[in-house]
């Protein structure tokens, strides 16, 4: 479904991939992993036809990108981690103006939003303007307008981003439901807990560059790790936490 061939990209004259290649099969959920500024939101904006690469190929349902973003962009669904919404509009004229951006008929755009709009439990607050709209309510909405073109491909950076409880749980189950029916999801979180449960696999970016790819399990057992948050530690050598903990905890000391 998404194919790197040797990618690269750089921010001026920074380069923060660096000849990237990796595959995500149709049907897969595959959680993207790595520390700040490993490059994952970049990744994400490639697929997405925001950023072009310098250099490598990318291919999405085998349509080269740039030259068929349009068609590609027909075919995705984005939640970014951060998005400037229209605040003026309400929550029904966001996800109305959303569909029709993406050509869905109006008939069937109105049953899919009032379907999703009662599943996320927004029908009541539809009429009202997004800027007086929660943080949670706000990425139920993103989510929603990622979804109502019935896109083949999920591109998700921190999806569940503040959404209380209830609503996490409905996402991940709504993830799974969606894989299971040939969606492909592409799901960059740094909660690592959330991604060994719900990705069959996972790739993890460290400085540019792809040092693992496979599933939960094989990466713990190719490290002999318990946990993924192991792996990921082990991995991108993360620095041990224990003696900043410490420091703090002195300072904090009467």
């Amino acid at each position: 479904m998404v194919v790197f061939v040797d990618v690269r990209f750089g921010y001026g004259r920074a380069e923060v991939l660096h000849g990237l290649s990796f595959t995500v099969d149709r049907g897969a959920i595959m959680g993207m992993l790595g520390p700040n500024g490993a490059g994952k939101s970049t990744c994400i904006k490639l697929i997405a036809g925001i950023l072009t690469p310098g250099m490598g190929a990318i291919t999405v349902d085998g349509l080269p990108l740039p030259e068929r973003a349009v068609d590609v962009k027909q075919r995705i669904g984005y939640v970014p981690e951060s998005a400037m919404l229209f605040e003026s509009l309400t929550g029904q004229e966001f996800l109305e103006l959303s569909g029709r951006l993406h050509g869905v008929e109006e008939p069937l755009l109105q049953a899919r939003i009032s379907a999703i709009l009662e599943t996320f439990s927004l029908t009541a607050e539809a009429g009202d303007r997004l800027n007086a709209y929660s943080k949670g309510m706000r990425q139920k909405i993103l989510i929603a307008a990622a979804l109502l073109h019935n896109p083949d491909l999920l591109l998700l950076d921190e999806p569940l981003s503040g959404l209380d409880v209830n609503a996490a749980i409905l996402i991940k189950d709504l993830l799974a439901a969606l894989a299971a029916a040939g969606k492909t999801i592409l799901y960059s979180s740094h909660v690592l807990d959330v991604v060994e449960k719900i990705c069959n696999r996972v790739m993890i970016i460290h400085q540019g560059n792809l040092i693992a790819n496979d599933t939960p399990e094989a990466l713990r057992e190719a490290t002999s790790q318990a946990t993924l948050e192991q792996v990921f530690r082990q991995l991108t050598h993360s620095v041990d936490t224990d003696p900043g903990v410490a420091r703090i905890v002195d300072a904090l000391r009467p």
